[in-house]
């Protein structure tokens, strides 16, 4: 087994700047505290000197332009689950260690990716293209790839016999330990744990108490500890609550690539897509605009559904400025990528149908685009009307024109060859427009090919009724 940990120092700031980015110096307050106390500082506010149990009085008098939020727990509790979410899809087994913590079981895995190395990157890559801070470990112990993750980021040990080496090594401050054992090991003269594994277990436990000597044993892999394993849920829901009112679009899409990109996550996890999800758009007085976003087949790619999300919420008008945000997404259907021939040539730049179809909806409506659909009617200007295919009605066993003209004409001139025909087509008896026609594929003077007719047993009167591309 090969247990790896990711830790995410920048956890807690990305989950209470969910709605604007952060940025300069920014702290956040512990609100579990009674005083007004700083639980976390950003690099920038650090070089101020801003420091964890710091006064607010005393962070502003250092730095005036310290941008202060509280901690939000639940929102990081949030941000944890949907980095697992995306966590999934390279282990069975991923397991939530708040506050920012995540561990994964990828034995399994290696031969999948590769090996080691390209799944490390892919793991880098994927969490460094989110914008998430992290460090990584890997050993066959669990608490050992936290301890190691804090403090040796990149650090992977496959064999038990390095990890007790390496962790021999560690000084007490390293090793996971509370900081009250800590205290009362360097007071006993105790620096790094190697002096700490060579002392008798009973001497050991009358020193540091069970809880500790247990501790110890788990990171040397000598104990076990069971770990929950997280497990994606069956459909999403997610709120960002803006700290003031957002007027307008743009201020809009920081959160929603946030949210766009959570559900992404999720669907990754549950090898699953979306077509169909809300936005609903908080104003005061318990006002909402819902926005909804339709795509013609399941979609899980992150960069796009943020696309089809954001134009739809470009045109849409707000009637007041909006004081949070929600995404909602009950159905998530397995997704099943296009099958493509083996042979297939490579394409080009150019859109499938779907994807336009998808971004001309998004852009000019639904009602700017109107679908095609066959009738069981052999008359050519009545085969075909708008709106939704009928999968019962055959498609025409002969070539037909896509560009049928409004009504036929005489054509000027003649045909200069047939191409094709004649197909009889007689109907509409029952209506009283009987229609007997012949029908050809002609070539005109110009080379252009088009559908043209005879009445049955003539050999002039052409009439033009549509073209081909």
């Amino acid at each position: 087994m090969l247990w790896a940990c990711l830790r995410f120092p920048g956890l807690a700031f990305s989950a209470a700047f969910a709605a604007t980015p952060e940025a300069g110096p920014s702290a956040l307050l512990d609100t579990r505290a009674r005083q007004r106390l700083i639980a976390a500082a950003n690099p920038e506010a650090s070089t101020f000197g801003v420091r964890r149990g710091q006064s607010l009085a005393a962070a502003r008098a250092l730095c005036p332009a310290l941008e202060v939020r509280p901690r939000d727990r639940e929102a990081e509790a949030r941000l944890l689950a949907e980095l697992a979410a995306w966590c999934y899809q390279f282990s069975g087994h991923v397991s939530l260690v708040p506050p920012g913590a995540i561990l994964m079981e990828l034995g399994a895995s290696l031969r999948l990716f590769d090996g080691w190395p390209v799944l490390a990157e892919r793991l880098c890559h994927g969490l460094s293209e989110q914008g998430h801070a992290h460090t990584m470990a890997a050993t066959p112990f669990p608490a050992a790839s936290w301890v190691f993750a804090a403090h040796a980021d990149g650090m992977v040990l496959p064999e038990r016999e390095g990890v007790i080496r390496m962790l021999g090594a560690l000084s007490l401050d390293r090793a996971g330990l509370p900081a009250t054992t800590v205290k009362s090991l360097h007071a006993m003269g105790f620096r790094r744990l190697d002096e700490v594994f060579r002392l008798p277990r009973p001497e050991l436990t009358r020193r540091i108490g069970r809880d500790g000597v247990n501790w110890l044993d788990r990171i040397r892999g000598q104990a076990t500890h069971p770990l929950a394993a997280w497990q994606p849920p069956a459909n999403f829901q997610q709120r960002i609550e803006f700290d003031s009112e957002l007027d307008g679009s743009q201020p809009l899409l920081f959160p929603l690539q946030r949210l766009t990109r959570a559900l992404a996550n999720l669907l990754a996890a549950r090898d699953g897509g979306v077509q169909r999800f809300t936005l609903t758009l908080e104003h005061a007085r318990g006002a909402t605009t819902r926005v909804v976003v339709a795509m013609a087949a399941p979609q899980r790619d992150a960069e796009r559904l943020f696309e089809l999300a954001r134009t739809r919420l470009e045109r849409t008008v707000l009637p007041a400025p909006a004081r949070a945000i929600e995404l909602d997404a009950e159905e998530l259907p397995v997704f099943r990528p296009p099958v493509r021939d083996l042979f297939e040539p490579v394409r080009g730049d150019g859109l499938d149908w779907p994807t336009l179809d998808e971004r001309l909806r998004a852009r000019l409506g639904d009602a700017a685009l109107r679908q095609i659909a066959l009738v069981a009617d052999h008359r050519p200007e009545r085969a075909m009307r708008y709106g939704t295919p009928d999968s019962t009605v055959p498609l025409p066993r002969r070539r037909r024109p896509l560009w049928l003209l409004p009504r036929p004409l005489p054509m000027r001139p003649e045909p200069t060859a047939v191409l094709a025909g004649p197909e009889r087509i007689e109907s509409g008896w029952w209506d009283g427009e009987d229609t007997r026609r012949d029908y050809y594929i002609v070539r005109t003077a110009n080379g252009q090919q088009a559908w043209a007719y005879l009445p049955p047993g003539t050999l002039d009167g052409w009439m033009l009724h549509g073209w081909f591309a």
